[in-house]
């Protein structure tokens, strides 16, 4: 049965949002809502967008699933709220994940969790709520994203991983196994993290500089 879908947001993750769903699920996009300030105009992506004030009033709890369609802006903390606000007025949540992914976990994924293509998700893991895998990551076995969580491209949490609330983590980076990472953290990108980490750390590699020898130097390319 068809069921339809509100998605908030009005940025490229919710256009993205729209086109996964309207790909690969049956949920038919009735529409979408921002906070006040941020409306502008009558439809995106030629669906009807509304307040969040008025969501409720025009698009009904009974009839309509709701998506958080949010990147990790202020440490996740945005996205959370939101889902939260929408769970207050009653709303169901829509997870996408996708066919090109490898789910081997029995489906402990939580809601409104956004899962994409060519992840791996071993068996033993499980994924809270309001949890982001963007694409090409491996999640080992026996691990735990805990709840509103924006894991990027590319990472690899190897076996027995707790991850715990609110944290990110960026593109190749690369997590130990057995280790904690503890809530709000951040890890940046290509870091290599071997030990637990405490509330709020931010992790950060070095970035790579430009050589002093320029490209027309250089011999055998």
């Amino acid at each position: 049965m068809t069921r339809k879908l509100i998605i908030f947001g009005n940025s490229e993750i919710a256009e993205l949002a729209k086109y996964y769903f309207e790909k690969d699920t049956e949920y038919e996009i009735a529409g979408f809502c921002v906070d006040p300030e941020f409306l502008k105009g009558d439809t995106f992506c030629d669906k009807p967008i509304v307040s969040f004030d008025e969501v409720q009033s025009k698009f009904s709890p009974e009839d309509h699933s709701f998506f958080v369609a949010l990147s990790y802006t202020k440490l996740n903390t945005l996205r959370r709220e939101k889902f939260e606000s929408a769970k207050a007025l009653g709303y169901q949540f829509a997870s996408y994940i996708s066919p090109y992914a490898t789910v081997l976990n029995n489906g402990k994924i939580g809601e409104n969790c956004f899962i994409l293509e060519d992840n791996t998700i071993q068996p033993f893991v499980s994924i809270g709520d309001n949890v982001t895998l963007w694409s090409g990551n491996h999640i080992g076995h026996h691990s735990t994203i805990k709840s509103h969580c924006f894991i990027s491209s590319h990472v690899v949490i190897s076996g027995g991983v707790t991850i715990d609330e609110q944290c990110f983590v960026g593109v190749n980076s690369t997590l130990r196994d057995g280790i904690t990472i503890g809530e709000k953290s951040v890890i940046g990108a290509g870091a290599i993290i071997l030990g637990n980490v405490e509330s709020s750390g931010v992790y950060i590699a070095g970035k790579t500089e430009r050589s002093r020898l320029p490209s027309n130097k250089l011999r055998g390319i």
